[in-house]
């Protein structure tokens, strides 16, 4: 979705009144008819006035309309009614105006009241851009020259790719840090589905695997909109290739890792937990999480009950034995992971090792039956550690 079709959809979605008709012959001024302006249909004088034209008087109002998200005009709307006239019209855009003119015959007009005498206008051009724009509000191409619509509500999904896309917008540089990406991704689901941060103190589960999700989503979006021309053309050298691919894979794999510590301080956070991420400890060993601070991890002594150990691993079939030796004072390790399903005598071998593995409730499932009793949830951990402070 282009920046355009995202801003028309959201700005016709947000405020209360808004309207869009095709572009027609008569309005460019191409039949020879009366002035150049856009004829707005009868029915949709509530646009600009709080009441309809009266037959025998012209009746108008000056405005200013931002077209396109770029530059603004000075504009009128104006009811003829004397004479034979009996229409509206919206006039006045200035030197050089940009879409009264032929080519502009058949694209769409859409134009949405943001304040009292201010609107926001658009000009969508392509059969793409003009259908999903229809999509969006449930009308057809026989439905314009009106009103919109505003019973129909924009999806979730639809909302996620307006707020995807202007996400993108806002950034300043290729690839955000994936804590802004983590933050961002997290503020856009909660957008999306009219949802607070309560939700994380019921079903902390099923939350850090939608913003897992929604991130995920968002940065794809990212990589195609920073490497989709790029991959459409062709490489002129096998080591031009690779080296895309290579930066495409390697700042996926060095995202992962990273967003999952920052979704999981972001639960600890709302549950108001206190935590030491990533701090220093026997060896020079850096463990992702210590309840309730370093500091305490020092002054009590080994195996004291104040303290828990979470270590942060996508998947852990073999790299679960890292935290092992992370954390000395804290003999007994909790590890929350996304692998979904792990071999019997693997899980064996954890649960000898002091390890106790931490996964999304809907994950449970994939493990086997026999050791799902040793298998904590999310939300069983941070009742835990709650319990503790």
């Amino acid at each position: 979705m282009n920046n355009i079709l995202s801003s028309a959809i959201q700005s016709c979605s947000e405020n209360p009144i808004a309207f869009s008709k095709f572009i027609t012959a008569n309005d460019t001024g191409a039949t020879g008819g009366h002035q150049a302006g856009f004829h707005i249909h009868k029915h949709s004088w509530q646009l600009f006035f709080d009441s309809p034209g009266e037959k025998g008087q012209n009746k108008d109002v000056f405005i200013k309309i931002k077209w396109q998200n770029d530059f603004e005009t000075d504009s009128r709307f104006v009811y003829y009614g004397v004479r034979t006239r009996n229409e509206y019209r919206l006039t006045r855009f200035g030197k050089g105006f940009p879409y009264l003119n032929e080519e502009n015959i058949g694209d769409l007009l859409v134009i949405a009241k943001k304040a009292d005498k201010y609107y926001e206008a658009f000009v969508l051009s392509s059969d793409d851009d003009i259908e999903e724009f229809f999509n969006a509000f449930g009308i057809s191409s026989t439905e314009t020259n009106g009103i919109i619509p505003q019973s129909t509500e924009l999806t979730a999904e639809e909302k996620l790719r307006i707020l995807f896309q202007q996400f993108i917008e806002k950034l300043t540089v290729d690839f955000p840090p994936t804590i802004e990406l983590a933050k961002g991704a997290r503020e856009i689901f909660f957008e999306a589905f009219s949802l607070t941060q309560k939700t994380v103190l019921t079903k902390p589960d099923n939350e850090i695997l939608n913003w897992i999700t929604t991130e995920y989503d968002l940065f794809k979006a990212i990589e195609n909109e920073r490497y989709g021309e790029i991959i459409k053309n062709p490489f002129h050298t096998v080591d031009a290739l690779i080296k895309t691919a290579n930066t495409i894979l390697n700042r996926r794999k060095s995202r992962a890792g990273k967003s999952l510590e920052h979704h999981l301080s972001e639960i600890f956070n709302i549950w108001k937990l206190s935590y030491t991420s990533q701090a220093v400890t026997e060896g020079n060993k850096k463990p992702d999480f210590i309840f309730p601070d370093i500091e305490t991890y020092f002054s009590e002594p080994t195996g004291s009950k104040k303290l828990v150990f979470l270590g942060a691993k996508t998947t852990c079939k073999d790299r679960w034995r890292q935290i092992v030796g992370e954390a000395d004072r804290i003999p007994q390790k909790h590890l929350f992971t996304l692998q979904q399903g792990i071999s019997s005598n693997q899980l064996k071998e954890m649960k000898s090792a002091g390890v106790t593995l931490v996964v999304p409730k809907p994950y449970i499932t994939s493990f086997p039956s026999n050791h799902r009793d040793d298998i904590w949830t999310l939300d069983k951990f941070v009742r835990y550690v709650y319990s503790l402070q």
